[in-house]
Parts: C-alpha cells; sequence; structure tokens
C-alpha cells in the first residue's frame, strides 16, 4: 500500500529532505568564480572583511561579498574565507639539529667516537643518536681510558680513520689529562683528538633541576661516586643493578641537549665535527 501522506514530519532530517546541498569552496588565490547575478566572471585576487575581490581577464576588478551567488564551471558554490594554515616549521632532533625526514642511515664511517662507559654511549646515543645516524658515525664504549693508547695502536688512526674521545673529568693534573696529553704527543696526535667535561661522571652533565635538585650531591672521595649518589638520594646501591636502575631514571628525564650542561655539549659537538670533516 502506497503511503499516502508521506514519511512522518517529526523525523529527524524531515526539512532537509530533498533540498540540494550547495558545496562550498575557499576562496583561494587565483581561483576562478562566476558572480551568478552579473555574470561577472574573474580570478581571486583577495579577501578582506569577507569581501573578495575578483579580476577579469582584462584587469577590470569588482568587489563582491562572499558566500553564495557564486558558480565555478556552471555549478553554484558558496565561497568562504580560506582556512587558516598552520605555519611549517621544520621539525629539530634532540640535539637541536634540523630533521631530515626518512633520511636512511648513512653506512657507517672509518672514523669512529669513543666513550669511557656504557652510560656516556646511551646519553650520547638520546641526545645525538639521529644526527650520528645521518653522519655514518659509530661511538663504541672502551670501559675507562687507562688502556686507550693500546686501542688506538690496535685501531690505527690515519687521516680518513679518525678518533674522538670523551672522557670523564678532565682537569688540570687529573689521570686523564695526562692520558689525553701523551696521546697528543704520540704518533697518532694529528689523528686522535681526545676532549672532555670536569664531571667525575656523565651523571653529573644532566642538570640537577630535571631530578627535582638544586645541585648533585657531594660525595667523598673514600665513596665509590655512584653508590654515594645513590645513597644520598635514598636510591638502591647494593649492587650493579641497582646502579643500572638509577642510570636509567636519570637517563629517562633527559629529553634533548636542553637537558645537558653546556660543558658535555660543547665537546660532542666538537667530536662530531672532528671525525665528519676532513
Amino acid at each position: 500500500m502506497n503511503e499516502r501522506y508521506g514519511s512522518d514530519v517529526l523525523s529527524p532530517g524531515w526539512r532537509d529532505a530533498g533540498r540540494t546541498v550547495i558545496p562550498t569552496r575557499e576562496a583561494v588565490r587565483d581561483l576562478v568564480v562566476e558572480e551568478a547575478t552579473t555574470g561577472f566572471c574573474g580570478a581571486v585576487i583577495r579577501i578582506e572583511k569577507k569581501i573578495v575581490t575578483l579580476e577579469d581577464r582584462n584587469g577590470k576588478l569588482r568587489l563582491f561579498p562572499l558566500g553564495a551567488g557564486f558558480l565555478i564551471d556552471g555549478e553554484p558554490v558558496v565561497l568562504v574565507v580560506p582556512a587558516a594554515k598552520a605555519p611549517t616549521t621544520r621539525a629539530r632532533t634532540a640535539s637541536g639539529s634540523m630533521a631530515v625526514k626518512d633520511a636512511p642511515a648513512r653506512v657507517a664511517r672509518a672514523s669512529r667516537i669513543f666513550v669511557e662507559g656504557r652510560h656516556d654511549a646511551e646519553l650520547v646515543e638520546k641526545v645525538w643518536g639521529a644526527d650520528l645516524r645521518i653522519e655514518g658515525v659509530v661511538v663504541e664504549y672502551i670501559e675507562g681510558v687507562d688502556n686507550l693508547e693500546e686501542l688506538l695502536a690496535e685501531f690505527r688512526p690515519g687521516p680518513g680513520r679518525k678518533v674522538g674521545v670523551l672522557v670523564d673529568h678532565l682537569v688540570a693534573g687529573s689521570k686523564e689529562s695526562r692520558i689525553a696529553e701523551a696521546v697528543a704527543r704520540g704518533p697518532h696526535g694529528r689523528n686522535v683528538l681526545v676532549v672532555g667535561h670536569p664531571y667525575v661522571d656523565v651523571w653529573q652533565s644532566v642538570k640537577p633541576e630535571r631530578l627535582g635538585l638544586a645541585a648533585w650531591p657531594q660525595v667523598p672521595r673514600s665513596v665509590e661516586w655512584k653508590h654515594g649518589i645513590c645513597a644520598a638520594l635514598g636510591w638502591p646501591h647494593e649492587d650493579q643493578a641497582d646502579i643500572a636502575r638509577a642510570w636509567q631514571r636519570i637517563l629517562g628525564r633527559v629529553r634533548s641537549f636542553a637537558d645537558l650542561e653546556p660543558q658535555l655539549l660543547g665537546r660532542v659537538e666538537q667530536l662530531i665535527d672532528f671525525v665528519t670533516v676532513d
């Protein structure tokens, strides 16, 4: 049986049933439209206070209010103000360098960066990892600098095979400073650069405020430094697993170069330049 009186007028959308929906178009520059009432056809050249200015092929200008009453290829449209575009800015890596989107890792160079321990390597990877992969630089940890000269003799640095070394506690009169001076005077001095930061351990290169501290605790020389730090902060420090967890806790507070002290930042950047620039 046919429905004599149509559908229920109280059902949702009953007012729009059968109504033609006119599409909207953003009035972007150079869009060609026709004003339906006057037949004026021209390209959009500007919009000011919801007034669009059209320019025809003869250079004549006409102003019309935005909204309905325009045609594109004979079809009605409603012209609207173009949506504001978000400013496009290039992303940066954790080190502050410009990020290179979808860049493949480069084949590793012969040159290397040596750091003293695993924690140093993990920190460098977290902040400079993206840059190092672009440059093809491998970071190796050497478990201290006491055997640095022996490692260099085995590695055999050269003009295309440089070594940059980052050491802890490189201050005047320290063991590390004496080793650095000996390497500089040695047979590989031209192709090896030893630099360092003044901190007892790389942990201290993380700004203390990132951990809610005003300053890193002072540890007596008679106490192993990392154990002393954990004890002062009330963290477990009975074995190496506790120390590893403490470091992961510290490393987890590092998001970018802004979380590190300048004394470390400058030295790492110096080493990257040394092993990548001929």
